[in-house]
């Protein structure tokens, strides 16, 4: 591993699963608008909070067995799935830098992709209160990192979010439906003001392999892939999104 030692990394990939867990509440009610940021879970059966012994993350589900210690219903993967995520994130982060700061950078981003990724998957939607600040804190990380090239990130992200647009009005243009989302080209604007224009290309040919890996599994389930199957591109590119963050261009 780079220039950090793990004890100095320790307390932050033990924060990870407490990360994740308050991303699974993000994910489940912003796309909804319902509060989230200091909202509690609840029993669906009975609608009461849990203790806070069952709110660890990961292990309450494992002492508990997946289950409500109350009602005994299944809890579902689904949180410990983002926990696990998100510990995952913090770790690849921890391998692949070394500067306290980028790390603090690194996580900040990873993260929001996650989100960003799970509710387009699940929602079919990026949402702007995700997309945008992470597109500022592209341009204030770089400007505190490399205050020379922000004047060429900014012109990349604007470059980034016109051309996905304009793939997207030539798409309703040819098939007469939508075929990329006004998220999905603020989310590549936000993969400029974070890498500058230059990876972009790069970028769009990895989130691009998705389409094709998705529509395999969609044959074997016997759903034959049309032009018209909504393909979600916005989780394919929140992934291409961060390993040139941490790993340079592909």
């Amino acid at each position: 591993m780079p220039a950090l030692e793990w004890p100095a990394c320790l307390p932050l990939l033990l924060a990870a699963p407490f990360v994740g867990s308050v991303l699974g509440v993000l994910i489940m009610r912003l796309p909804e608008q319902r509060p989230w940021a200091l909202a509690r879970s609840c029993c669906a059966a009975f609608g009461t909070e849990p203790a806070a012994r069952d709110l660890v993350p990961l292990s309450s589900f494992v002492l508990q067995r997946g289950r409500c210690r109350r009602c005994g219903d299944p809890i579902g993967w689904f949180h410990p799935a983002v926990e696990l995520a998100a510990f995952g994130i913090a770790v690849w982060a921890v391998l692949a830098t070394g500067k306290p700061a980028d790390i603090w950078a690194s996580y900040l981003l990873g993260w929001t992709l996650l989100a960003l990724a799970w509710i387009d998957a699940r929602w079919m939607a990026l949402p702007d209160a995700l997309t945008l600040p992470l597109l500022l804190a592209g341009l204030g990380i770089t400007w505190l990192r490399e205050p020379d090239i922000v004047f060429w990130h900014a012109p990349g992200a604007a470059a980034g979010y016109l051309a996905l647009r304009g793939v997207a009005v030539a798409y309703r243009a040819l098939r007469e439906h939508d075929g990329i989302g006004t998220g999905d080209g603020k989310l590549l604007a936000a993969a400029a003001a974070w890498l500058g224009p230059t990876p972009l290309p790069g970028v769009m040919s990895l989130a691009a392999i998705g389409g094709p890996v998705m529509a395999g599994p969609l044959a074997v389930r016997g759903r034959q892939p049309r032009m018209i199957t909504a393909l979600l591109f916005g989780r394919y590119l929140a992934a291409a999104f961060w390993p040139p963050w941490l790993h340079g261009p592909p």
